[in-house]
């Protein structure tokens, strides 16, 4: 005899509360009523042209060849981007001085997520071209996540939720204190 149907999973949608997006929700909705700030086609390009914005754009660091920032989605607390101000698709479109300034940066920005939140490991990514992953195939940057054992747990597993316990505000503070 066959087991009995299995009954029709709940069709109600999943809620995750996350108070700290209703902000950024509304800024996109000032911005399109105002017309808002015109933009590049690339945020890094954007936040690069826009130091007076900074603190707002969560850059950490900013030299004269590019900027260390908080990522706006991110994978784990405190993962940062990485990215010259002046954009391209891909590495080698950047002269050998520019890749040297771009991997002087990701050396500091790991230097500075040791020192801020001692990780256990750190994933570092570059993804050149939509087909590899980017989201931002115009302008080239390294992704840098902090890991720690144990860090994914049955949320992110069963639930396919990833749960980012502090707010981005929060996170530039704490590496704004150490990069001074």
């Amino acid at each position: 005899m066959p087991p009995p149907p299995t009954p029709p999973t709940d069709p109600s949608p999943l809620t995750l509360d996350a108070p700290w997006r209703l902000a950024y929700l509304e800024s996109l909705s000032a911005a399109d009523k105002t017309g808002g700030p015109p933009s590049t086609g690339s945020f890094l390009r954007d936040d690069w042209l826009s130091p007076e914005r900074d603190r707002e754009n969560h850059v950490i660091v900013r030299t004269a060849e590019g900027m260390i920032l908080l990522n706006a989605y991110p994978y784990a607390n405190g993962h940062l981007l990485v990215a010259l101000g002046e954009p391209a698709p891909r590495l080698l479109d950047y002269a050998p001085a520019q890749r040297a300034a771009f991997w002087a940066l990701v050396d500091r920005a790991a230097d500075l997520m040791e020192r801020t939140l001692e990780p256990q490991g750190i994933n570092f990514g570059v993804n050149q071209g939509r087909a590899a992953g980017a989201g931002v195939p115009q302008h080239l940057h390294a992704h840098l996540v902090p890991r720690w054992g144990g860090d994914t747990n049955f949320i992110s597993v069963v639930g396919q939720v990833r749960v980012i316990p502090g707010s981005l505000d929060a996170m530039w503070e704490r590496y704004k204190r150490v990069a001074g």
